[in-house]
């Protein structure tokens, strides 16, 4: 049926290429046979208004009755006139006939006398006839000049023009007809991939199927790279859930097999009361994390679906930085870490306050935790045009570049048993840079083994 509906649209865009094609031809052709007869009676009012010209020019000036001079020209332009098939007529005021060259037409002296131009039908023949009047002078009367011409010719010229026009429109809708229909196969291409690409993916449910289209950059063309650009993200997305799936059920397991494992335990046997309290007092670390780890995948995700209600307001980005160094000044204390501040004052952006904590809280609490016993962390922030730039800056071991593109993946860790150890579940700078994110921000990190780490955040000063 899929493909049925392809020829369809196939013959229909054929169809109408053919007749926008027909219906152009034949305006055009029109147009052209309209010209072409128009120029030819053109040409021939031409030629009777210089015969007419000439006929009077032959006139006898020296007798009071109208009549062609016979001492003139008049015999050689009676045979030119003729050859032309021009015919002359010399009528008087009254229009009685004085003299004329060329074959008579009886119909045309029975015409009334009208200056200018007409076409007269003679039997199956027509005519054109041209009439100018002959001013009067002090030896002749006046009268006037009637110069004929056949338009046999321009009636032959034309039914052979129209002839071969009726004859040629076929043909060459024809010829559009096949030439439309190589130039829609050719154009379809990228749409009858797409078509086959998208049901072998529906059958087979494998993503990885691509077009792989190498034609024109046109529009179909772009349409197909935008296909595999679709499938590519589709893809994925597809990959990251799964993995997502897997890397929480796996951080569920272990706390769940510590939970389920102390429980049969303290159940196995009777114990007293106070054991009993240990037992209790050894899950609730583990019940904690679970709790984080829930909260941590909720935030998240609604961080990525932008579902929390999002209310704007000023925030005093100095002093939220501020407050923010002062709560983590214990933790570093703990690990004798050297925590410098270098806060420029009247920072302020459109923002989420809260939200905005938290970002700040996950890279230094993430500073902290990688940062060895008498080292440094310091906390920077500055304006750089339109945009604020928050720099957290250690002086850990560093991250290996490989880790640099993943650092932003959910529950991804660079040293997993490091991690575990200080409590993390590698959600932490997923969510600030979902945070970041959402500000219209972004956060770029720079590292070095052995030398540090910097997080850089941007914020632009604009709402987003």
């Amino acid at each position: 049926m899929g493909w049925r509906n392809w020829s369809d649209f196939r013959w229909r865009l054929v169809a109408w290429y053919t007749l926008l094609s027909g219906f152009t031809l034949l305006s055009f052709d029109l147009y052209l046979y309209f010209q072409f007869r128009d120029g030819l009676l053109q040409q021939i009012d031409r030629t009777l208004e210089v015969a007419a010209i000439q006929a009077i020019k032959n006139i006898d000036d020296e007798t009071e009755p109208l009549a062609f001079d016979p001492r003139q020209d008049a015999p050689a332009l009676a045979s030119l006139l003729e050859d032309a098939g021009v015919s002359v007529y010399l009528l008087s005021a009254d229009g009685t006939v004085k003299g004329h060259f060329g074959r008579g037409l009886t119909t045309l002296i029975e015409q009334p006398v009208e200056s200018g131009f007409k076409t007269l039908q003679v039997g199956r023949s027509y005519w054109r006839i041209h009439t100018r009047a002959i001013p009067p002078d002090e030896n002749s009367s006046p009268g006037w000049i009637k110069v004929a011409h056949s338009l046999d010719r321009v009636e032959t010229s034309t039914n052979d023009l129209r002839r071969q026009m009726i004859l040629g429109v076929p043909l060459i809708l024809v010829l559009v007809g096949i030439g439309g229909c190589f130039l829609a196969n050719r154009a379809l291409v990228p749409i009858e991939q797409i078509i086959r690409t998208a049901q072998q993916v529906r059958l087979s449910g494998d993503l990885s199927q691509r077009i792989d289209y190498q034609g024109s950059q046109d529009e179909l063309g772009r349409l197909a790279i935008m296909f595999d650009e679709m499938l590519e993200s589709l893809q994925r997305t597809f990959e990251r859930e799964q993995q997502f799936n897997a890397d929480v059920s796996h951080e569920l397991r272990t706390p769940l097999t510590v939970l389920k494992g102390r429980l049969n335990v303290a159940l196995g046997q009777c114990r007293t009361e106070e054991e009993y309290r240990e037992t209790l007092r050894s899950i609730e670390p583990e019940v904690d994390r679970l709790i984080r780890l829930s909260g941590d995948l909720l935030l998240l995700a609604q961080l990525e679906q932008h579902s929390q209600q999002w209310h704007l307001e000023v925030v005093d980005l100095s002093d939220l930085l501020a407050a923010i160094a002062e709560q983590m000044q214990p933790l570093a204390a703990l690990k004798k870490i050297n925590f410098t501040t270098a806060i420029d004052a009247d920072l302020t952006l459109p923002g989420h306050p809260d939200h905005l904590i938290r970002l700040f809280l996950n890279l230094l609490d993430n500073a902290i935790k990688h940062t060895p016993c008498q080292g440094t962390i310091k906390l920077k922030s500055h304006q750089e045009d339109n945009t604020l730039l928050v720099t957290i800056v250690d002086n850990g071991p560093g991250i290996a570049l490989e880790h640099l593109p993943h650092l932003f993946e959910r529950f991804y860790r660079v040293e997993s048993d490091r991690s575990r150890r200080t409590g993390g579940s590698g959600l932490g700078l997923a969510i600030a840079q979902e945070i970041a994110h959402l500000h219209g921000g972004s956060i770029i990190v720079q590292s070095q083994l052995q030398k540090g780490t910097d997080f850089t955040v941007r914020l632009p000063l604009s709402a987003t």
